[in-house]
């Protein structure tokens, strides 16, 4: 095994542009994979985030490739050979720039294919001929369909997040694409987390494949610093805010569940002073785009996004990850929190566990094999908490104000006082009042009625005077009408 990239024996223009992106070792995973790579072997290849994977299958790729390099404009010269597939859009833009760093000093040709973008400009490069293909499925099944893309030539398949490309979501189209390939290929797994159902699913896709494990198994980094604090969900964003300055921090992800959430929590957070960018899917890839270039050049502070930047996005030096919610996936949480401690630099990771949020950290402890201990949360600017008996106290001395009494309480004394104070007030207020006034004695009689016991009321005597014979004096008669038509019958 070689550790010096110097060692490898590549081709000059690939060894030129290793040296001027200044690699000299090589990480454990690079170390394993490339030289099986070179070997022509199938691999699957497990290994923490941030420990260089896209440098593990490309340079290998590019120097088996380099047999059929040639400088012809003729498109049929430049058949797509290598094909690499990857989840996200920004994932495979990013692939694609290290690939074509690698390859600047050789005539292999490379581009990248991905959704929410014109297919035109995409059409034009296909049309031109390239080596390496990187592409998200959906817009690659696109362009096979257009008939822009032929892949019968294709030599090396690459799945990099190979977990997340098996996932139920994606293996439909997986198997489509893989349908147009040649039945005999080389292929290549690579991912930070590998499940038992996943493994299983891998290796239908393997020929005697090569198991690369540089650590254990859904490992996280040890490089990166890892606190679980409860929080209730209304006090997560003066926990966010507390951790940034007392550890003064200038930059972090911020990691929500839904794309809502995420545009909620951003605003909120620009509103109340710091620095913001959203990102998820309902955004559109420029948009997308735009808002990690401003992450990454330093323009904003936070990045808050759903789990579309929780996979292979390398931005260095960011110092911490905080996952506002819980990850639903106990594999996202090694994905997310991968985001920082790359390249062997320290970061820090931290959860806020609502009450709700049981069942998940008990998934995340399973995974990672790790217990995980929740830490309370003490803010700044939280008041003291007294104890119950200084809460009766504050009762009483409130109570004592209301009836205008300062006497302090007496240790050891039962306070009976303020009942018998209460039980008075209420039966001098209630009782009835007594003045000295002489009352009228007109107002002291019972009530006689002035009318006699022959009288009547003028009403019931006016009523009964009314109406016709056989009706009810209290009954209003109809009022008679003139009929509009008369009806005639007629004998039949």
């Amino acid at each position: 095994m070689t550790s010096s990239f110097s060692n490898l024996n590549l081709a000059e223009p690939l060894a030129r542009a290793v040296a001027e992106m200044g690699y000299e070792s090589m990480t454990p995973i690079q170390e394993q994979a490339i030289p099986v790579v070179l070997q022509g072997k199938d691999v699957m290849g497990a290994a923490q985030t941030g420990t260089g994977k896209t440098a593990a299958f490309s340079l290998p790729l590019l120097q088996r490739m380099m047999a059929h390099e040639n400088a012809s404009t003729s498109p049929a010269r430049h058949p797509v050979r290598a094909l690499v597939l990857l989840p996200t859009r920004e994932l495979a833009d990013q692939v694609a720039q290290q690939v074509k760093l690698y390859a600047k000093y050789t005539n292999l040709r490379s581009a990248v294919v991905f959704g929410g973008m014109d297919m035109k400009p995409q059409t034009a490069e296909l049309k031109k001929g390239v080596e390496v293909l990187v592409a998200t499925p959906g817009r690659l099944l696109d362009h096979i369909e257009a008939k822009n893309a032929v892949l019968n030539q294709v030599e090396y398949v690459v799945l990099d997040e190979a977990d997340r490309m098996l996932d139920i979501g994606f293996l439909p189209d997986l198997q489509r694409i893989l349908s147009y390939l040649p039945k005999k290929r080389i292929t290549l797994l690579f991912s930070a987390t590998f499940s038992p159902e996943i493994k299983r699913l891998a290796s239908s896709y393997l020929q005697d494949p090569v198991t690369i494990e540089v650590a254990r198994s859904n490992a996280t980094a040890s490089t990166v610093e890892q606190h679980f604090y409860s929080v209730g969900a209304d006090d997560k964003r003066r926990a966010l805010h507390q951790i940034l300055k007392s550890r003064g921090m200038k930059q972090a992800f911020v990691f929500v569940n839904s794309k809502l959430g995420c545009a909620r929590l951003a605003r909120s957070l620009e509103r109340e002073g710091l620095k913001t960018t959203a990102l998820h899917g309902d955004k559109s890839q420029d948009e997308r785009l735009k808002a990690l270039e401003a992450f990454k050049s330093g323009e904003v502070d936070l990045l808050v996004c759903t789990d579309v930047a929780a996979r292979g996005l390398d931005i260095k030096d960011v110092p911490a990850v905080f996952n506002f919610d819980v990850p639903f996936n106990a594999e996202d949480y090694v994905h997310r929190i991968g985001r920082t401690g790359r390249a062997g630099a320290s970061g820090l990771a931290v959860s806020f566990v609502a009450p709700s949020d049981t069942r998940l950290v008990a998934d995340i402890e399973k995974l990672i094999k790790t217990k995980i201990e929740l830490e309370p949360v003490e803010f700044e600017e939280d008041r003291p908490r007294i104890s119950e008996q200084g809460r009766i106290n504050d009762g009483r001395r409130m109570y004592r104000e209301a009836e205008g009494s300062d006497q302090p309480d007496e240790p050891g004394v039962k306070q009976s006082a303020p009942r018998e104070r209460r039980d008075t007030r209420e039966r001098r207020e209630y009782a009835p009042r007594q003045s000295n006034v002489a009352r009228d004695p007109f107002f002291d009689k019972p009530y006689e009625s002035t009318l006699s016991a022959e009288a009547q009321p003028a009403w019931e005597a006016a009523a009964k005077s009314a109406g016709p014979r056989g009706m009810s004096a209290n009954i209003k008669p109809k009022k008679k009408v003139a009929a509009l038509f008369k009806t005639t019958v007629t004998e039949s």
